[in-house]
């Protein structure tokens, strides 16, 4: 019988596998015909005795170990009397006996075609493939992990089920694509993994999973399997609705997005280090102060997983999974599901842009580049020390493209705010001479990551219709929001990066240099139907020194609440949908810091009270009158009323609804000046109707009194054949509401 065994083990396979460099253990491992028999072979170092018996744990065996000390153990049976489906018996003690299914009994759960799309780049679902993924194969409970590494020599999962041994469970590679796989059974959700990597050069690397949906909580940086099939969702009736939405209807919704990052948006004080709330006890404390605010949806800073707080999550180390700082993949899921409940929508923002060079996450993954470019001047942002995805590579594209699709499905988020679009649209984004490396064609534009956006952005809307796809883009790159078809991007929204430079520059002047600074209010309207964009004042310009919004403007503190309500109100009667940062809506006076908790004792302040209540008051309008979102995009929507009075630096514009009726007049003056009997052009006759002024002692203003009701007199202002008279309160915005006369 040994000697029929020593016949059937290829010994050169047999060496590579005690070395550690077997690269498809299953040939040599597991249940194998030969001749009349069959042959057994296990290779459990450290093990005494190994016994194979049917699953119904009868017909006993003992298998031999082929060298003294080697920990290979093999039998040669005549007769073909077992099936796939026998236990091992192993025991390394006396007391010490483990019973398990084989690993090397399973066949791969991962299909030619399978490979075939991943290979393509058009592989969606391969997050279902990709990974660590508790299932029932034959009856048998155990997790399935595969992992892309087509530049290792070997790879074995380690972790807290084999003692984090790696030659316990090395896995087998699929063909030619580089996928490795094994199905361990007996592993469970929760337990603790990394890849082992033996590279070309002999090096040995522990990596976490790209595909993981769980990561440890930081500093400790290993996967955890995760199940997330068991969530139960309740948000059916939303999913539903959001599926018959179209681009052209969201375009028309109104969107106010309150954007937050969880881990300091509120810090429980009860003496624990990070103070985190989990996801579920967020959940009805954040959609409640957002339903109380009037904003309709949430975009959430860096919640995939990463490594340093100080990154805010803009340095992704597991793309695939929520971070662990606040609970686990089902919590989160609990949160959207919560959220959509109370009729919010959930935005993410996604950073497909670069990633960083720690050890355990995506760099030199096999120990060469493979999600990074392999040219450092394609493959490296020098400046931010970070690394730039080849997204020339189908399998990078794969990977990315199938996260964008993982979030909106899986987690059925509604949209996602890709990070820093134009450092990967251009190839010279924040490097010197020398440091980047040009197209074919001599330019400087990135075709490989304009074709994934076409690409990601044509997918996401097939495959995940009423979802939003919003750009981070800061250049005049053209069609960022134009459908692919029409030669465009085909993102939905554009983040106005332009509108927010200029007015903030604008807002942070003294008024008394604002007249000769007019064209940084109103240059906006010269591009503003060149994309679908998104006003912002986002957690960028309240970090790194640049001071908080209320800080920003000039004056003593009663100047500075005035001028940051009259910021406001503009934002919010400007076309696009709003983004306002937290903190922001109840002008909080420091910096942010993902360190600490919002400063929420201010509002037993009055002032900060009032401007909360102001922006609570904004919200409600927005959402009330269609005219402040539903033309957004359409010329129809604005008209300036005056926008060239820069010697008193103020402006008025009219907002158009779908109905001639309930269209509103507003009116910004930037000055710390009253103006009595100002005169402003309207669009026709009729009642005009004031429904909020930013001066309103509610919110903290001096309280200068109008009629809420005055007719328009046919009297020529602004080049107008009608006009209003009014008393216009210093440093204020002052909103009518009026029907359409034609």
């Amino acid at each position: 019988m040994q000697e029929k065994l020593d016949q059937w083990i290829n010994w050169v396979e047999y060496d590579e596998l005690l070395a550690g460099q077997h690269n498809a253990p299953h040939n040599l491992l597991g249940l194998h015909e030969f001749g009349q028999g069959q042959v057994f072979t296990v290779y459990r170092p450290e093990a005494q005795r190994i016994f194979v018996t049917d699953s119904k744990r009868q017909h006993k065996i003992e298998l031999e170990e082929v060298e003294k000390g080697s920990g290979f153990f093999g039998l040669y049976v005549e007769g073909k009397k077992y099936d796939s489906d026998y236990l091992l018996h192993i025991q390394y003690s006396e007391e010490d006996i483990v019973v398990t299914a084989d690993p090397y009994s399973f066949r791969p759960q991962i299909s030619s075609d399978d490979l075939y799309l991943f290979a393509e780049g058009r592989h969606y679902q391969i997050y279902d493939k990709l990974g660590a993924h508790p299932m029932t194969i034959h009856g048998v409970e155990g997790v399935y992990f595969a992992v892309w590494a087509p530049h290792a020599r070997a790879i074995s999962v380690v972790g807290n089920f084999n003692m984090w041994d790696g030659r316990l469970h090395p896995m087998r590679t699929l063909e030619v694509s580089g996928i490795y796989e094994i199905f361990i059974p007996g592993v469970s959700a929760g337990a603790v993994y990394k890849y082992q990597i033996l590279t070309r050069s002999g090096d040995i690397l522990m990596k976490a999973d790209p595909y993981a949906n769980c990561a440890e909580l930081r500093p400790n940086n290993a996967s955890v399997v995760a199940d997330i099939r068991a969530f139960h969702w309740s948000d059916k009736e939303w999913m539903t609705g959001r599926e018959k939405e179209t681009r052209n209807s969201l375009r028309k919704k109104p969107i106010s997005i309150y954007e937050v990052h969880l881990g300091s948006w509120k810090k429980k004080e009860d003496g624990t280090e990070d103070g985190f709330y989990n996801y579920r006890e967020l959940a009805p404390m954040l959609a409640e102060y957002v339903l109380e605010m009037g904003y309709t949806h949430i975009e959430l800073m860096g919640i995939a997983e990463h490594p340093f707080d100080g990154s805010w999550g803009y340095q992704v180390t597991g793309y695939y999974a929520p971070t662990r700082r606040y609970g686990e993949p089902q919590d989160f899921m609990y949160f959207v599901d919560y959220m959509h409940q109370k009729g919010i929508a959930v935005i993410l923002d996604w950073v497909p842009a670069h990633f960083p060079r720690d050890a355990h996450g995506l760099a030199n993954f096999a120990g060469q580049p493979l999600y990074e470019h392999p040219d450092k001047r394609r493959g490296e942002h020098p400046h931010w020390g970070t690394l730039i995805f080849n997204y020339g590579k189908r399998e990078v594209e794969n990977f990315l493209l199938a996260n964008g699709l993982f979030w909106l499905k899986k987690f059925h988020v509604d949209g996602l705010r890709v990070d820093a679009v134009a450092s990967m649209l251009y190839l010279d984004y924040g490097k010197n001479d020398g440091e980047w490396l040009p197209n074919e064609e001599g330019g400087k534009e990135n075709y490989d990551a304009i074709r994934l956006f076409h690409h990601m952005n044509e997918q996401f809307e097939i495959q995940a219709p009423g979802t939003l796809t919003i750009a981070e883009e800061s250049t005049a790159w053209a069609g960022v929001t134009s459908p692919v078809a029409l030669g465009g991007l085909g993102f939905l929204f554009k983040w106005n990066m332009g509108w927010m430079n200029d007015f903030l520059e604008y807002m942070r002047l003294d008024p008394y240099f604002r007249s000769n600074n007019h064209q940084r209010l109103t240059f906006s309207m010269q591009y503003a139907y060149s994309e679908n964009f998104i006003q912002v004042l986002s957690h960028d310009e309240v970090v790194h020194g640049k001071g908080s919004m209320i800080n920003k403007m000039p004056g003593e503190l009663d100047d500075k609440f005035a001028n940051l309500r009259t910021a406001y109100g503009f934002m919010y009667g400007h076309p696009g949908k709003k983004l306002l940062f937290m903190g922001q809506e109840f002008a909080q006076y420091r910096e942010w810091s993902e360190k600490r908790s919002l400063d929420w004792e201010l509002l037993d302040e009055a002032r900060n009270k009032q401007m909360q209540d102001y922006v609570k008051e904004l919200n409600r309008l927005y959402q009330k009158y269609d005219a402040m979102y539903i033309n957004d995009y359409d010329t129809m929507g604005f008209e300036w009323m005056s926008c060239e009075n820069n010697q008193m630096s103020t402006v008025s514009f009219v907002r158009r609804g779908t109905l001639k009726k309930d269209q509103l007049l507003f009116i910004c003056n930037f000055t710390p000046v009253q103006y009595d009997d100002f005169c402003t052009g309207v669009p026709c006759a009729g009642k005009y109707t004031q429904i909020l002024s930013s001066d309103e002692e509610r919110f903290g203003g001096i309280g200068v009194k109008n009629s809420k009701t005055v007719m328009a007199k046919k009297k020529a202002c602004d080049g107008r054949e009608y006009s209003i008279a009014m008393h216009l309160p210093p440093l204020s915005v002052t909103v009518y509401r009026f029907d359409y006369k034609g």
